[in-house]
Parts: C-alpha cells; structure tokens; sequence
C-alpha cells in the first residue's frame, strides 16, 4: 500500500487549500449574518451562490464522482484528502463544491442505475448545482436501523405507482430548490426474500400527495447548509411506472450500493473536522491562561492535544486504506474496512471535539465557535448510514464465522 498522494491530487490539494483560506473560511460568518436578513431560513444566502460559482471556474466540482463522464473522475484514495480538507468547514465547502450529502448519494445511484432519460431530467441538472435532491428511506415508525423494516408502499396501479407513507429526517427536503426525491418503499411485501421486496422511484416534489410536514432538529440545529431534514407524507402519490430505478425488488442492493462511498466519504470529512478541532484546541490552549500558566502549560491540556494527534493519525491511515481497497478489490472486499472506519471514526471525532469544546469553557457551545455545530454533525454519524451497532453486529459476524 502506498498512500503517497499522486500529482494530480497533490495539484487538486493546493487549489482546495488555497480556496478554504481564500473563500470559504471568511465565508462563514457571512452567510450567519446573511441568513439572518433572509426572508426564509431555508433561502440559500448570496455569498454561497457566490462560492458555488468560484468553486466551478477553478475546476473544485463534482470532485466526489469517480465516474469520468459525470464528475472529476478521481479515484477513492485520490478524493480521500480532499474531502478531508472540506470537511474543515463540512456545513459549508461541501455544498460549494458540489460534492454535499445528499446529493452526492443521489447523483452516484442516477449515474449508476439511471436510465438516460433519468439521467438526462435529474442527473444532469444535479451535476451543475441547478436543483437539490432529497433520498426519502427513514421512517419514524419502525427500527430503520433495519431497511427491511420499511412500511412506505409502492404499489403498482396500470402504468403508475401510488406511494403511500411517512418519512423522516429526510435530508436536503426543506432547501427550496429540492425538486426531486429517490424514495425507497416496498413493491413486493410479502415477497419469500426480505431483500427482493423493496424498490426505489422517483417522485419529483411537486407531485400531488407530497406533503413536507416539518422541519427536524439535530441537537436544535437545522442544518440549514444541506437543504435541512424534514418529515415527509407520501398520500397516494401517483407517478409513471418509468421512474422506477432499475428493477422491481432493487431497492435494498441500490441503498446499499449509494450508502458504501457515502460512509467513507463521511469518514474522511470527520478527519478534516478533527483537525479543525485541533487547531482550535492549540489556538485557544497557547492564548488563555488560568491558575497563574497558560493553559498549554497544563498537564492535562497538552495530554488532550497529544492524544488527539495520534488518534487523528490512526484514523487517517485506515481511512486511506479503505479506500485503497475500494479502489482495488471494490466495496465488497472493502467491507470489513468500510464498516471499520463507519464505527471507529465517528466515536474517535466525537471524543476529540468534547475536549476541545471543554478547553474553549462556555465559548465551546456558543455560536461564536464551530465546535457546537461540529459535534452536532459527528455525533450524528453515529447514527447515520446504519447505527454503529448495526456495523458492529455485522462485523463481529464475519469474523467470527472464520472460527465456525
């Protein structure tokens, strides 16, 4: 395994840095004040489309798709540190790049499962940042942490479907310019194979029988960066039988299908989150004092910051490797990796960012830091793309069936 960073990406690397400190950094506190003149919180502030604009001219789009045709062709292990570096400011440069959850999950599945004519309605418009998206699978009713446990009915009526149940958290559904959602529900419920009975269509949000209950919190944020995540009523919902993705009974092997890139991409943000939150823990520790030293001086202090840098390196490693294999063997032979890396980064960055909150003392859960926020979006990773628990229960069985 080599993990050197080849030319292309050690080129990419230098724009991204030099966009950060450039345009996104100074861009967060603009869009707070700007959101706060908005009619609507759920109104993109200026200084985004601004970004998104700048990010296009400079060649920093679509950096997430590895398909060459649609995105910037890069591999896992050469996207690995640049989603690191926007997972620096993960509510802000990943929505000016393009390469911002859900869409991203959204756009692989168009790109991989689509037809042309779905590809040519919604992947294209998606790819330029002209609408947003939504991926509707969650429901409030059941143990989602089992996708088998869906309740949403797709049921087949002449050339149409008539969709019918409640979702939630259903992410990027309150942004204004959301008008498509992939919706996961069961085609076949009563089918011999648990698996074989779930499908995937398309239901673009204007569609009679689509009602956006309510915005839902995270920790009392609403993630306005993301387009939000919403309770969503499917009522009769009709649509052609043509925006079906793939095939009847596809459903689950195409969640997880998009969910693989997205846990790993997810991963190497949280890197990027944990470094920003060291930074900020050596910022703060060299420029306060307490009980007559400054507080870089203090024993625990430097054992917290110590023990930061060797777990972010730790995790940084195994993250490359995981996507080293993505790259090599593919998501199946990754996928004691990937589960790996879905358990261990997201606890590692929670813990990481709590010490870093505790040094800042009251600024820690302000708004005047990012650290509230960032803990907010770490922590919910825990939960995120299947429970921790869920990877652990999988994993634990894989390898124990080395000894069965």
């Amino acid at each position: 395994m080599d993990f050197a960073f080849d030319a292309r990406t050690e080129e990419l690397r230098a724009r991204l840095l030099a966009f950060m400190d450039e345009y996104v950094y100074p861009a967060e506190q603009v869009v707070h004040e700007q959101r706060a003149r908005l009619a609507s919180p759920w109104e993109t502030p200026p200084v985004v489309e601004e970004l998104k604009a700048e990010a296009r001219r400079q060649g920093l789009w679509n950096l997430f798709l590895p398909d060459a045709e649609y995105g910037a062709g890069l591999t896992n292990l050469q996207y690995a540190p640049l989603a690191e570096i926007t997972g620096r400011s993960p509510q802000l440069a990943p929505t000016v790049t393009n390469c911002a959850a859900p869409d991203t999950g959204n756009m692989e599945v168009l790109a991989q499962f689509g037809n042309e004519a779905q590809k040519k309605q919604w992947l294209e418009p998606l790819l330029a940042g002209e609408i947003r998206s939504a991926f509707a699978m969650t429901e409030p009713e059941v143990a989602s942490s089992d996708a088998t446990n869906i309740t949403t009915r797709i049921e087949r009526d002449g050339d149409e479907y008539v969709i019918t149940g409640r979702k939630w958290y259903i992410s990027g559904a309150m942004h204004p310019d959301c008008t498509i959602f992939i919706v996961m529900g069961k085609t076949d419920p009563d089918g011999p194979d648990i698996r074989r009975q779930q499908s995937m269509v398309l239901v673009p949000r204007d569609t009679p029988g689509v009602r956006v209950e309510r915005a839902m919190r995270v920790f009392g944020y609403e993630d306005h960066y993301h387009g939000g995540h919403a309770e969503v009523v499917f009522d009769q919902v009709r649509v052609p039988v043509s925006n079906l993705i793939g095939e009847e009974g596809g459903g689950f092997a195409i969640a997880q299908a998009r969910l693989g890139p997205g846990r790993i991409h997810h991963c190497m943000r949280l890197i990027g989150m944990a470094e920003r939150a060291i930074e900020l823990m050596c910022r703060r520790a060299v420029s306060r004092t307490a009980f007559g030293k400054p507080l870089a001086q203090q024993g625990v202090i430097r054992n917290w910051i110590a023990d930061a840098r060797v777990t972010v390196e730790q995790l940084r490693l195994l993250v490359l490797k995981t996507a080293w294999l993505m790259d090599t063997v593919g998501n199946k032979g990754a996928h004691t990796e990937i589960q790996a890396i879905k358990i261990a980064t997201p606890r590692a960055v929670v813990d990481i960012l709590d010490r870093a909150i505790q040094l800042h003392g009251a600024g820690g859960v302000s708004q005047d830091f990012p650290l509230a926020e960032l803990y907010a979006g770490a922590r919910t990773l825990m939960l995120a793309d299947g429970p921790d628990e869920v990877h652990q229960r999988s994993l634990a069985r894989r390898e124990l069936k080395k000894y069965l």
